[in-house]
């Protein structure tokens, strides 16, 4: 009975020790008559507000520097460096945002932090970039834009390492029938052909075509070599009446229309 006695004074004991709420010393670690702590309650950390993504979300696209929007994808960094650390590091060992997008994924996953996840990532981004712009020559859709034309050829040939001549081939009311990489490697007048041209033109029932190539060298400036292949084109198609609407050079910053310069 006597030991029975002590017990129950123990846990009567330990339930007199809490303190109700309305105790002003409430948020004190009340304690069992036998000395034990009660477990504090968890503390979630509160949420950021100023990494990229909250800023992005906050402030939009724009606002974020190249670092930032990089970081985006990054998502998480290595032990003492930030997502935002690694994301800087890397532009720097490529010299720039387009640099790195340039780059392949094995050259990418060599800089640290990128695993394959993260590669995978920046690569999946950028051809989401070159689809959305893309989308705004759909076929069947009629070319009413300069500037949509521009976005498009630039998003297919500009930085590819060797040079592509293309065509998007149009019908008679100059809708988009499809777009087509012609040839690939040095473009002059012995490796553009124009028969081949012309053959590639009547299967697609075009009525129309602008052409395109990209200069690796990054000026966008036509050449002389340009301004007698496309002048050898237009004169192969006009005999079938196909018109050549243009021909433009993608390189740095704008692409050049031979249109605009008087070059047709």
């Amino acid at each position: 009975m006597g030991a029975s006695n002590t017990s129950s004074g123990r846990v009567q004991g330990c339930v007199t020790a809490f303190r109700l709420p309305s105790d002003p010393h409430a948020g004190d670690s009340p304690e069992c008559a036998t000395g034990s702590p009660a477990p504090r309650p968890v503390r979630r950390p509160r949420p950021r507000t100023d990494g990229p993504r909250e800023r992005l979300l906050r402030l939009g696209g724009e606002a974020l520097s190249d670092a930032e929007l990089l970081a985006v994808f990054v998502r998480t960094g290595l032990p003492g460096r930030s997502a935002l650390t690694v994301a800087q590091h890397a532009l720097d060992e490529f010299g720039g945002l387009a640099r790195l997008l340039d780059a392949g994924p094995v050259q990418l996953s060599r800089v640290p932090g990128f695993g394959h996840a993260k590669v995978a990532a920046v690569h999946a981004g950028l051809e989401l970039g070159r689809r959305y712009l893309a989308a705004e020559l759909r076929h069947g859709e009629r070319l009413t834009s300069p500037t949509a034309v521009r976005q498009f050829l630039r998003a297919r040939l500009a930085r590819r390492p060797h040079e592509v001549f293309a065509a998007l081939f149009l019908d008679n009311r100059h809708r988009v029938i499809r777009f087509e990489e012609l040839f690939n490697g040095t473009i002059d007048a012995a490796t553009v052909h124009p028969r081949e041209v012309v053959r590639k033109a009547l299967a697609a029932n075009a009525a129309a075509v602008i052409f395109a190539h990209n200069h690796p060298s990054g000026s966008p400036e036509p050449s002389a070599a340009d301004r007698r292949l496309t002048r050898r084109l237009v004169d192969a198609l006009g005999l079938l009446e196909i018109r050549v609407l243009d021909h433009f050079v993608v390189g740095d910053g704008d692409p050049v229309s031979f249109a605009e310069r008087g070059l047709m």
